[in-house]
């Protein structure tokens, strides 16, 4: 623990408090941080204490110390509530989303409180305005605020981080790094849902759209980019493998994530640094019928945007509070590999998994470990709207792993 983490202890109620904590995604992750049972003082928050209640009585139930855990109520968007309750903590971990309509004064009250914080968006745009609005004051501050901690954004970013890592170690640099989805099986929750129809709400603003279509839309600014490294929406067939290529629907956070930690890594991965990611289909014509039955899918997706069609999907999809039962998430699966290649052309490879549903089995863990990491572990004083990579680092990945996650690195 660091000199301002023991200052910071002295004066704070709690280390670590989980807000959101009686949504879906909410519920697993207090039952996760209840199962590891840290040596910290934690507490549950949300809108209704009734309701808090009623999670820490089942939280109980899986472990007896639960009963004892505090409770504190506030609602969102009052920011009086939300300032008092990042004045108490030295950690904010939340799940309460769609982030652009509940997220922004918590954590604007984090960084104005020197308050560290986490969440779980995808939310692209709503974290562009939160870095304009508060990177400079958390600077001052020293808040570390990091957005994007779950399956949205650490495999990309922790794998690209364990690339360059691998690399550095036998005296190279990371020139480009290529993000290929071997497998995955998991199902959505209503949150989800409902944060990706308020982006497609969003997207009918044009500044939205030139945002979310900027492929260094979260670097700082200023900042160079490098050309050709728009999103590519078509299925495409590796020449090196000879394997079939489809759009990956994650892909417009996940990049975003990953350039913005190497520019806050003083460009470790080097200024002219590429990076793609995409769903690895197979070979052959199955694979090609693949490849464009989902880029066909993601094309269709995009009819979300319009009005009609997006509150016609409303009344199908789940809503929020609701998700895969406890047999899906833990059926769930997902596995990633990535390929790095060196600016001297040399080649490393990088392993990302889990056996659990990746959007909240593995979410849970992550989002979990990293609201951890941020209370436990010795980390750079370093204030602002980091990235996972950028702000936890290996002390994350050696985190999930013993977690019981799939992060491995080797030449080749």
């Amino acid at each position: 623990m660091t000199d301002r983490e023991q200052r910071r202890t002295r004066t704070r109620e709690f280390d670590l408090v989980l807000f959101g904590a009686t949504g879906f995604t909410g519920r697993l992750v207090a039952e996760y941080l209840v199962k590891k049972r840290p040596a910290l003082r934690w507490a549950l928050a949300g809108r209704s204490l009734d309701k808090l209640g009623a999670v820490r009585d089942e939280l109980s139930a899986l472990e007896p110390s639960a009963k004892e855990l505090p409770l504190v109520a506030g609602d969102s968007l009052d920011r009086a509530a939300m300032g008092e309750l990042a004045r108490r903590t030295r950690v904010v971990c939340t799940t309460a989303g769609p982030y652009a309509l509940y997220g922004s004064a918590l954590l604007g009250a984090c960084a104005e409180q020197g308050t560290d914080y986490c969440d779980l968006t995808g939310e692209t745009h709503w974290v562009r305005e939160m870095i304009d609005t508060h990177h400079a004051r958390a600077v001052e501050t020293g808040a570390r605020i990091v957005p994007s901690c779950g399956f949205d954004s650490i495999p990309s970013d922790l794998g690209v981080l364990l690339l360059h890592e691998q690399l550095a170690a036998r005296g190279g640099r990371l020139a480009e790094a290529h993000y290929r989805v071997r497998r995955m099986k998991g199902g959505a929750s209503g949150g989800t849902i409902a944060s990706g129809l308020l982006a497609a709400e969003r997207m009918k603003d044009p500044a939205v759209r030139r945002l979310l279509a900027d492929p260094y839309s979260l670097n700082p600014e200023g900042a160079p980019g490098v050309p050709g490294q728009e999103d590519w929406l078509r299925p495409r067939r590796d020449a090196e493998t000879g394997r079939w290529l489809a759009p990956f629907f994650m892909a417009a956070v996940n990049t975003r994530v990953v350039r913005r930690s190497n520019a806050l890594l003083g460009y470790a991965y080097g200024r002219e640094f590429r990076y793609d990611e995409s769903v690895d289909v197979g070979r052959g014509l199955p694979g090609m019928a693949r490849a464009v039955a989902t880029s066909a899918g993601m094309a269709l997706s995009g009819a979300v945007v319009f009005g009609p069609v997006r509150k016609l999907a409303q009344r199908f999809l789940p809503a929020p509070g609701e998700g895969p039962s406890r047999e899906a998430r833990e059926s769930g699966s997902f596995e990633i590999e990535l390929l790095g290649v060196g600016a001297a052309g040399e080649r490393v490879r990088a392993r990302v998994g889990a056996t659990q549903d990746p959007g909240y089995g593995a979410t849970s863990w992550m989002l979990g470990e990293s609201a951890l990491c941020l209370a436990e572990d010795a980390l750079p004083e370093r204030g602002g709207l980091l990235t996972p990579a950028s702000c936890m680092g290996m002390k994350l990945v050696e985190r999930l792993r013993a977690a019981g996650m799939t992060f491995q690195a080797e030449a080749g």
